[in-house]
Order: structure tokens, then C-alpha cells, then sequence
């Protein structure tokens, strides 16, 4: 199987730095370039080819400028991103956020993982949203 691209949206740098430390050695995924908050996201993703798109994006929920949510709403609105399957990932969730993600079209709300087998165990979970992927 071809390995899945994974796009994170995290403003907090350590946060960025835990993801790619736990997950970089995967052979099931590629993780893209991350970016700092959902304009930085869109803008990327604006200058990518179809081929280039990511299978999966993770979103922060509490980032500048919009937040994950926001980042959401208008990628479920443009034709071009629409399929992407797009998880909110965040510190603190509730009910609340979780009804509000995926009734905008979050595929999962998930939270941070605290530790590596924490992140290889998300990752686990959120590539089922993709298909099928190769091992570890």
C-alpha cells in the first residue's frame, strides 16, 4: 500500500515537534510539512496539485487566526478539499466540540496524545478513516 499523507495544522511548536518525533518513522504515512494555523493551512493547500493533497488533516482546534473549526468550514465548502478526511485534535474536548466538528464534517475529534505509543496509537485509529495502509 501506498503511504498516507498526513497534513498537521499546529500553531504550539513542541506540539509539532512531539507529532513528527513519534511519527516520522512510520512507513504507513508521509507527514507533510506542518503548518502554523488554518490560513497558513489554506493557503498550502491552495498551491498544491490534486496529486499533492493529503489523505488526512489534523487540526488543532485552538490555533490565530482561525481556529479549527473555522479551518474546517471552509474546507467541507470548497469542492477541491471536500473528501479530504479531516480530524480535530485538541487538549480539551467536550461534547460540545465534538457535535460541532462533525456536524461541520470532521471525521473524528481526538485527544492530544500525551506520549509516543499515545500518537502511534491515534495515528492507528485515524488512518482507518483513509483505508487500508501498510505496517508499522
Amino acid at each position: 500500500m501506498n503511504p498516507k499523507k498526513v497534513l498537521l495544522a499546529e500553531d504550539d511548536m513542541d506540539d509539532q515537534k512531539l507529532f513528527h518525533d513519534f511519527l516520522h518513522h512510520r512507513s504507513d504515512i508521509v507527514l507533510l510539512c506542518a503548518v502554523e494555523n488554518g490560513e497558513e493551512l489554506l493557503n498550502t493547500l491552495k498551491t498544491v496539485d490534486s496529486e499533492g493533497l493529503p489523505d488526512l488533516i489534523i487540526l488543532d482546534q485552538n490555533m490565530p487566526k482561525r481556529n479549527g473549526i473555522q479551518t474546517l468550514q471552509v474546507l467541507k465548502k470548497e469542492e477541491r478539499f471536500a473528501e479530504i478526511s479531516v480530524v480535530i485534535y485538541s487538549t480539551h474536548t467536550d461534547q460540545q466540540l465534538v457535535n460541532e466538528a462533525i456536524r461541520n464534517g470532521a471525521s473524528k475529534v481526538v485527544s492530544k496524545p500525551i506520549s509516543k505509543e499515545g500518537y502511534g496509537k491515534m495515528m492507528d485509529d485515524l488512518l482507518k478513516l483513509v483505508g487500508p495502509s501498510s505496517d508499522q
